[in-house]
């Protein structure tokens, strides 16, 4: 009898630097090692928003050593589920795969105090993410 496969997600956002890199650490830690998790950017930043990278430390997840990584048809292909978040037309569709747009405030340019409430948004989504997949969240 063969494992159950692990389903594979993919996040993608324009600089890879806020909403995808949260969505990853999130589903990295609830889904712990019954998910493959990826994050992309379709223009890639050099670094991950400081603001967020803060805003996620408050809750115990450290993104500070995360860089941002330009999306790939391969990352798209290797995926079971894409994950747009305002990345428009640059996403690549690949037939066969499950796309959702999650429509979430941008944390670009934002304070941290702006960023908690997107940061929690997501944590909410990732939590339905797992529901769906059905994979129970980690404690």
């Amino acid at each position: 009898m063969t494992a159950p496969a692990v389903p594979s997600v993919l996040f993608v956002c324009v600089h890879n630097a806020g909403r995808s890199q949260m969505a990853a650490a999130f589903l990295t830690r609830l889904g712990a090692d019954r998910v493959e998790v990826r994050s992309a950017g379709s223009a890639p930043v050099d670094t991950v928003n400081p603001a967020v990278v803060e805003a996620m430390a408050e809750v115990g997840i450290d993104i500070s050593a995360e860089t941002p990584k330009v999306l790939t048809v391969e990352a798209v292909q290797a995926s079971d589920v894409v994950i747009t978040m305002g990345c428009g037309d640059a996403c690549p569709s690949v037939p066969g795969k499950r796309y959702l747009d999650w429509k979430l405030d941008d944390p670009a340019g934002q304070g941290v105090d702006a960023v908690r409430p997107i940061r929690d948004e997501i944590e909410e989504r990732i939590r339905g993410l797992l529901a769906d997949l059905g994979v129970e969240a980690a404690a």
